[in-house]
C-alpha cells in the first residue's frame, strides 16, 4: 500500500493535471511542482510548494536543472521500511507520488526541418530520472507517467482515502519503464543516424541508420489481440508502429465482416505488395500467402475477371486486392463467390449495401502511398533476426538486354514487363506465364526451377500457347526454356547470370523465342 502524503508534479503536457491535483489536495497531500507546472496549478487556485522551496535550491542552466537535486531523489528513493533511510530523509522529505510526463522528443523529430540542436533540446533528463527513481521504488512510491492514467489514479485515491494499492503502483511502474525504454530508443536511433542520411518510415520511426548499425530498436504498440495465430493452438497478436499509422497495414480500416485473422493479415499484406508495383488498374488474388492470379486492365472489374480466371479453383476462399476503388458492379461480382477478404484504397458508397449481404466477408481499405517508402524488412529466425533492404528494383523496356536473335514484339514487351512484376511476388523458385497483362499459369515454391516451369504450364493448360514467361532467377539448364517452347510460350524474361547462359540462349534461338535478360534477381523465400 502506498500512502500518498506528498506528491511531486512536473509535466510538459498539463492536460487534466488540475483534476488530479485537486483530488490529491482533497486527500490532504502536500503538492510540490516545478516551473511551468507550478504556474499552471496556481492559476487553477491550487496551493503548492515549488521545487525550489522544497529543495532549497534555485533552478539552474535556464531550467535544464530543476529536479536533479539530492533532496528530491532521496525523498523518492527512500525505503519506508528502512529506518536509516527515513531518518536520513526525514518524514517531511519523503515523496510518495511522482507525476511526470516528458518533453516531446518523438513528436519533435517528426516535424520537417528540425535541426539536430532543436532535437537535442527536447531530450528530457530530469523527467526520465524522476520516472525511473519512482518506478524503482514502486513498493513505496507511485509513479504516473501519462495523462491517460489520471482518472484511474484519482479514483483509487478517492476510494482509498489517500492510499493506493501496491498492485496499482506496480502496474504504474511497469508503464513508466516501458515509456523510458521507448524514449531512450527514439533518442539512440535518432542520434545514431545523425551523421548519415536518415532512413525513416513516413511516421518518422528510425528503423536503421546504416547497414552496419550495431543495435536497432523498434517501437511497437498492440493493435489488437487475434483469435489465434496460424493455427488455433497458437496465440496471435497484431502490432503497429508506436508512432501511429503511417502506411500499409497500419492504415487498415475494416468496414465489415468477421474479425481479421493472423492469416488474413499475411494475405492482405501479400496482395498489397503486389499492387504497389502496378500503375494500371490491377487485381491480385492471394491464397495461403501465395499469388494465384494477377492482372492489369482498363478497369478493375476486368482485371478481377482475368486474375480470377488464372486459377479459379485456388481463388475460392482467397483474399482479393485492388489498387482502385471498388464500385457496385464489381461488388456484385465479388459476392457471387466465397472470398475471405476484399481490400482496396476505397469502397464506393453504393457498393457497401451489396457487400453487407455477405456479413462474414471482411472488407477493408488501406491508404495508398504515392510511392512505397524505403522501409527495411525484418524476418524472425529461431532466436535471431534478419534485416534486409526492401526489393524496390524494377525493369523498364529500355533496360531489357535482348539476348536472342529475335527481339520481342511490342505486345510481348508489355507482357514481359507485367510478368516480371508478377514473378517478383511469387515464392521462389517462381515462374509465371502471362497473356495480355494477366497471369495464366503460376509455378512457385518448388525445389527446382524446372519443377516450377512444369507447374506453371500445367496450371495454364492451353493458355500457355502464345504466352510469355518470367522467371525470378536464372535458368541453370536449357530444359526449362525447352519445356516453355514446347508449351507454346513465345518470349521469356529472366535475370541471366548462369554459367550455362549461352546454352539457355541457344535453346531459345532454336525455338525462335525472344529472351530478355534483366540482371536483377527477385528471390522471395
Amino acid at each position: 500500500m502506498v500512502i500518498v502524503k506528498r506528491a511531486l508534479l512536473s509535466c510538459y503536457d498539463k492536460t487534466g493535471l488540475d483534476l488530479l491535483a485537486r483530488e490529491l489536495a482533497a486527500c490532504k497531500a502536500e503538492l510540490i511542482a516545478s516551473g511551468g507546472t507550478a504556474e499552471f496549478l496556481q492559476q487553477h487556485g491550487i496551493h503548492l510548494k515549488t521545487v525550489e522551496e522544497f529543495a532549497g535550491a534555485a533552478e539552474q542552466l535556464d531550467g535544464r536543472v530543476k529536479t536533479l537535486h539530492p533532496k528530491i531523489h532521496a525523498g523518492i528513493l527512500a525505503r519506508r521500511d528502512n529506518p536509516s533511510h527515513v531518518s536520513s530523509v526525514g518524514e517531511h522529505g519523503l515523496i510518495d507520488l511522482v507525476v511526470v510526463n516528458l518533453y516531446p522528443f518523438e513528436e519533435t523529430i517528426q516535424r520537417p526541418g528540425i535541426s539536430l540542436e532543436e532535437a537535442i533540446e527536447q531530450i528530457d533528463i530530469g523527467g526520465v530520472a524522476l520516472l525511473r527513481a519512482a518506478a524503482k521504488n514502486f513498493a513505496h512510491v507511485a509513479v504516473v507517467s501519462n495523462p491517460s492514467q489520471y482518472q484511474a489514479v484519482a479514483d483509487a485515491l478517492a476510494r482509498g482515502k489517500g492510499e493506493l494499492p501496491e498492485s496499482l503502483a506496480r502496474e504504474l511502474a511497469v508503464t513508466a519503464f516501458h515509456l523510458t525504454s521507448r524514449y531512450d530508443a527514439w533518442i539512440a536511433n535518432y542520434l545514431g543516424a545523425s551523421a548519415t542520411p536518415l532512413r525513416r518510415t513516413p511516421a518518422g520511426a528510425l528503423w536503421w541508420a546504416s547497414a552496419d548499425q550495431a543495435t536497432v530498436s523498434i517501437m511497437l504498440r498492440k493493435q489488437q489481440a487475434l483469435r489465434y495465430g496460424e493455427n488455433p493452438h497458437q496465440r496471435g497478436t497484431w502490432y503497429v508502429p508506436a508512432a501511429g499509422p503511417s502506411w500499409g497495414l497500419a492504415t487498415l480500416q475494416q468496414l465489415q465482416g468477421k474479425e481479421l485473422s493472423y492469416n488474413n493479415l499475411l494475405d492482405v499484406d501479400a496482395a498489397f505488395r503486389c499492387l504497389l508495383d502496378c500503375e494500371a488498374p490491377t487485381c491480385a488474388i492471394i491464397k495461403h500467402h501465395a499469388q494465384c492470379g494477377m492482372a492489369s486492365a482498363e478497369t478493375v472489374r476486368e482485371a478481377y475477371e482475368r486474375a480470377y480466371a488464372c486459377d479459379a479453383e485456388s481463388a475460392f476462399g482467397g483474399v482479393v486486392g485492388f489498387n482502385r476503388a471498388v464500385g457496385a458492379e464489381l461488388a456484385e461480382r465479388l459476392t457471387a463467390t466465397f472470398l475471405e477478404v476484399v481490400v482496396a484504397p476505397a469502397i464506393e458508397p453504393e457498393a457497401l449495401p451489396i457487400f453487407q449481404k455477405k456479413s462474414n466477408l471482411r472488407v477493408v481499405t488501406l491508404q495508398w502511398p504515392k510511392a512505397a517508402p524505403d522501409e527495411p524488412e525484418w524476418r524472425h529466425l529461431s532466436g535471431t533476426w534478419l534485416l534486409q533492404a526492401a526489393d524496390r528494383l524494377a525493369c523498364s523496356a529500355s533496360a531489357m538486354n535482348i539476348a536472342t536473335a529475335r527481339p520481342p514484339t511490342e505486345r510481348e514487351r508489355d507482357d514481359l514487363l507485367f510478368a516480371w512484376t508478377a514473378v517478383k511476388h511469387l515464392k521462389s523458385n517462381g515462374v509465371v506465364l502471362v497473356q495480355d497483362r494477366a497471369t495464366v499459369g503460376i509455378g512457385q515454391g518448388q525445389p527446382s526451377r524446372v519443377g516450377s516451369v512444369r507447374l506453371a504450364i500445367e496450371k495454364a493448360g492451353g493458355r500457355s500457347r502464345g504466352a510469355v514467361a518470367a522467371s525470378d532467377g536464372f535458368f541453370p539448364f536449357p530444359d526449362g526454356v525447352e519445356l516453355l517452347a514446347r508449351a507454346g510460350v513465345t518470349a521469356v524474361i529472366q535475370p541471366g547470370g548462369s554459367i550455362r547462359d549461352a546454352e539457355v540462349i541457344e535453346a531459345a534461338n532454336r525455338s525462335n523465342l525472344a529472351m530478355a535478360l534483366t540482371g536483377i534477381r527477385h528471390f522471395r523465400h
